[in-house]
Parts: structure tokens; sequence; C-alpha cells
């Protein structure tokens, strides 16, 4: 298989440059055959050879990271930090610039736990099955919060602003102190971390001046060697109130009903506005219902939904802490929905001694969300379209509309949720697709970038994006003639000259590679 050089070498200097590499790191861990940058290239993508990388080198130190960087500097090698590469439906393990080196940090997985603050401290290798085993085996009476699909990275997770289904939810919010590798070499720990042996380095977030945390997520200033983070602990009880509702324009109401609760903090989880294929597609296969091209016509929807028992939105609100907080907070919560057209309720609820529930909303890991990536059958895979809007019914209501309208145009089934933050609603979407299919295929980039244009002409932006569109987003944070974007290649020429760390990401390409924007 022919591959693309990093941009600027010959095949001379790459090969003196994994030599410099093989000799930080070992040789085996050094990969570049075809096979190893197949591995490392999006799978999802609507083409794979976009994104290809021409090697990958794997670290098992920070001194290791440290002295690749360095020696990518000397080469002039571009370099595409991961922690797992499991973020699929965004770009998976592959880079934004093709030929760049990938950087994978799966071999470090040290982690420590603070059990009387609550508090992790993890390596980018640590996965949320790996914290999750280490707490179980230790006894440790702290519960995590896991994405959708938990077999990615803790630390690449909260770097990439992922979210979960306890109250400690908003995975990058719970973020405090950080070990970093500038792009030069150089460590730095933030917060506290900047005092040697602080005590206090996951504990308080800010240190003394500037805080830099957050410089470091979704951004290519620095590889994050080790995370802070805030844990929950075990609570004494959990209920739960999951209801289905009928219509799809419920969802001006539903929203209505939440945002105030969400506001004042008596729900203090992000519960999520499901719409029915969110959970049809880990439970069947269009082919099982309908083998005809373009979106399902409603007679197939209504009978899917009448099949598993489930509305056209679905909402699960969970309520953690003592009792008496949460029958208390359930109580509210119940009268905030008295006399709607609800079609179903059910409530649970755990207690301390209880067998463990095996679910997200109890910090258990889970990857079977990932099988709607088998709803077209083929090579299924999807990617996704996130805009954040306000907290407020007609808003969200007009955005499904929109959206939902554009599904049908481009012959796509519409899978989307709202999730309800203090203030805003993100409004995921996935776009499913199988990849064996090149007429679906063809559709697909038309269909993102008349979402983008749709959410753009509202002043919605996305929060995240796959690689191909992080381009296309960033230019929409337009204020200012894209200010914000010229700060932060500011920033990202001034750190990093060479321009060596993830060029691209997020939109933000340093001066060496400038042509390389779409």
């Amino acid at each position: 298989m022919a591959f693309d050089l990093p941009p600027g070498l010959t095949a001379r200097e790459f090969e003196r440059a994994l030599a410099a590499f093989a000799g930080a790191v070992g040789e085996q861990w050094v990969l570049a055959t075809d096979e190893d940058r197949a591995t490392y290239s999006d799978h999802f993508a609507i083409d794979e050879a976009a994104h290809r990388p021409s090697a990958a080198v794997a670290p098992l130190t920070v001194e290791e990271v440290q002295a690749v960087v360095r020696l990518a500097n000397e080469h002039k090698v571009p370099l595409w930090p991961i922690s797992r590469g499991k973020n699929f439906g965004y770009g998976g393990a592959a880079p934004r610039l093709k030929g760049s080196v990938v950087l994978d940090l799966s071999r470090m997985k040290k982690l420590e736990i603070d059990v009387e603050n609550g508090t992790a401290l993890v390596e980018p290798g640590v996965g949320f099955y790996d914290l999750y085993d280490y707490i179980k085996k230790n006894d440790i009476p702290l519960w995590l919060s896991v994405p959708g699909n938990s077999w990615g990275s803790v630390c690449g997770n909260a770097l990439d602003r992922g979210v979960g289904y306890t109250t400690y939810g908003d995975h990058t919010a719970q973020i405090c102190g950080l070990e970093v590798v500038m792009p030069d070499g150089d460590l730095v720990r933030t917060g506290m971390g900047a005092m040697t042996n602080a005590p206090t380095w996951q504990l308080y977030r800010y240190g003394f001046g500037p805080s830099w945390d957050q410089m470091f997520v979704q951004s290519n200033f620095g590889v994050v060697t080790k995370l802070g983070l805030w844990m929950m602990r075990e609570p004494e009880t959990m209920l739960g109130i999951d209801m289905e509702f009928d219509k799809a324009d419920d969802l001006e109401w539903i929203v209505d009903t939440l945002a105030p609760l969400r506001r004042e903090g008596i729900l203090r989880q992000a519960p999520s506005i499901g719409s029915w294929l969110r959970g049809a597609a880990v439970l069947t296969t269009r082919a099982e219902w309908y083998d005809k091209p373009g979106a399902l016509p409603d007679s197939v929807i209504d009978a899917i939904r009448k099949k598993f028992s489930m509305g056209w939105w679905s909402l699960s609100m969970r309520f953690y802490g003592p009792e008496e907080i949460t029958a208390a907070t359930a109580k509210v919560v119940r009268k905030a929905f008295n006399g709607r057209p609800v079609l179903s309720i059910k409530e649970t609820a755990w207690r301390q001694g209880d067998p463990p529930e095996l679910s997200a909303w109890a910090g258990v890991p889970i990857t079977f969300p990932l099988q709607n990536a088998n709803w077209h059958g083929g090579r299924g895979g999807h990617v996704g379209f996130s805009p954040v809007l306000p907290a407020n019914g007609r808003a969200a209501l007009a955005q499904f509309h929109r959206t939902y309208a554009r599904y049908k145009e481009f012959g796509m089934d519409y899978h989307g949720s709202f999730a309800m933050g203090e203030r805003h609603i993100t409004n995921v979407n996935q776009v499913l697709f199988n990849k064996d299919d090149p007429e679906m295929m063809a559709r697909v980039d038309k269909f993102f970038r008349a979402l983008v244009d749709d959410a753009t002409k509202q002043r919605y932006g996305e929060y995240r994006t796959h690689l191909d569109y992080m381009d296309l987003v960033a230019s929409t944070y337009d204020f200012n003639d894209r200010a914000l974007l010229r700060l932060n290649e500011k920033v990202k020429n001034a750190l990093d000259p060479n321009g060596i760390l993830a060029p691209g990401k997020s939109g933000i390409w340093p001066a060496r590679y400038a042509g390389e924007r779409s």
C-alpha cells in the first residue's frame, strides 16, 4: 500500500525520524506497516484515505513523550496525540493532517485515587473500564461518570468535552489539574500542581495567576500526560423517573418543563430527550422493517414504536443522594409533569446494599449504544452533528423541525436527542450510514454541510465535530473577522513554531501548515 509521508519530508528524512523515535521508545513501539496505518485510520470516515497516518509511535512514560516531542521538532515531523483513539464518529485515532505520525498514549495507564477527597489522577491510556475495575477491585465507594460508549479514555473524553449520565456528567467541568508536555518538550503542571508535591493539585483548580487547564481542552497546545478528575461518592440512594411521549411536537413543552428545574438546581443531572431511533437502533435493524430508499415513512416508525413500546421521545432522569433529598426531588419533578400528556412513566429505586445496578446511570461502563452503527447493515458508521442552543422549548422545536426536514430531504433516518444543560441544550444528531452503499455515502457530506449551514443561520455553533469539518465549524465562530481563531493561532505559533503538535486540530493551523487548511 502506498502511503503519504508527512508534508515536506522526503522518504529518507522520514526513515531517519522513525529511527530516532525507535531509539527513544524501542523499535517495537514504532508502528509503520500498512496494517499499522490501517489500524490508526478513521473507519467511520467518508474517505478513510483523507486522514491516514504515515506511522505511529507509542511511548510508555512521560519522559518518553518528552523525547518523542523533542525529536519531532528536530526532524520536523507532525504528531497527532491520541489517548486511546476510540472517539468514533469524530475521527477515531486518525490525524487531521494526512501523513502525520500518531502519538499513541494508550500504553500510559498509571492511576491514583484519593478516596477521602473523591479524586482521580489518570494517565491517557486509562480507560473507563480500567478505572471501574480498579474501583471495584479495591472496594472504593466512588462512582464514575461514563459516556454512551465507554471503551475510550477517561482523560481523552474529558479533553474533548465528553459527557455522561450522572450529576458529574459534564466531564470537562470535573478536570482539576493537568500535567502537560509542551510543544518544545518542556513539562508543565497546572493549578496547584505547579508547586512540587502539592497535596491540593486535584482539590483546587486555579493555583496562582492565570489558570490554564481549559487551554488544553480540544486544543493542540500540548500533550496531556496526567489529568486530575473529580469523582462522585457512591450515593445513599438513586431514584429514577423514565418517561415516554407520543408526539414529536411534545418536545416544546418537555423542554420548557425541564429548563427551570435545571436552572434552579433541582435537576442536577443532565437529562437527554432522545428520539425513538436512539432506542430502536440498538434493538433492531432497518432491514427488518423496510427495504426501500429514502427516510422511513411514518407508518413504519409507528410499527417499530408499537413493537418496542416506545414514544416518539423518551426521557430519563436520575436523582442521587440521601433518601430525604432524592424523594423530595422526585416529588417536585412529578408535580412539574402533572397534567401533561405523558404516554408512560416508570419509576426505579436503588439503595446502598442493593445489588449493583449495571447501568450508565450508576457509573457502569457500557458499549451497547455502538450497536446503532449496524442500523443500515454493511460496514456501518456514523458522524455526529451537535449544535448548542438556548434551553427554550420554541427554539428546540424549531431546531428539530429544521433538522428533521433535512434528514427527509437527504433520505436519512432521524436519530436525534436534546441534552439539557443548566442554561443550554446540546442537540446531538447522529447521521447513521452504511459505508458499503456508495449512493448513501455520496449524500452524507452535503447533508452534514446543510445541517451546519442551517444552524449557523440561527447563530448556533457546534461544540465538537469530525476531522472533516473542523475548519468548517471553526469558521462559523465569526465574531470580529474570526478573532477567536486568530487568537488561537497566535498562541499556537508562539508555543509551537515548528507546528508539530496536531496541526489542524479544532481548525487551529500553525503557520507552517497554513496551506493545508480546507
